[in-house]
């Protein structure tokens, strides 16, 4: 059960980063200007690395233990990289928008999914 709790917990803080990630996006465009990699991509992306890590780890073998019907592994790896992927490219205003966006959205999809299904599996809070 904890092992739950602490996945819903990863997986929200992902989440919110992708949000983050988005509006950064947005204002990396906006301003036409990279953001610095030393000061800012490299500290971030290594932030959420440290996340993501984790994450892929106990969402795999949540995963694995639990057989969900619509969750697969592969989901989760393709997730993972997408993570990798914006966490950089969000501070960089010549990203393809619908590229970036579908990297997103995507993993958005596979991790409000996540969250519901480790949820459903957990079943009511006792009282």
């Amino acid at each position: 059960m904890n092992e739950d709790i602490e996945l819903i917990d990863l997986t929200n803080q992902l989440l919110n980063y992708t949000f983050f990630i988005s509006e950064r996006y947005e204002k990396a465009r906006e301003l036409k200007v990279p953001g610095d990699f030393y000061n800012e991509v490299k500290p971030f992306a290594d932030e959420v690395k440290l996340i993501n890590d984790e994450w892929k780890n106990k969402a795999i073998l949540w995963i694995t233990i639990n057989r969900p019907k619509n969750l697969f592994i592969q989901q989760v790896e393709s997730t993972y990289e997408n993570i990798e992927t914006i966490s950089v490219q969000a501070f960089y205003p010549e990203t393809s928008k619908s590229r970036f966006t579908n990297l997103v959205v995507s993993s958005q999809y596979v991790l409000d999914r996540l969250i519901q299904t480790v949820k459903e599996e957990m079943g009511p809070p006792v009282t």
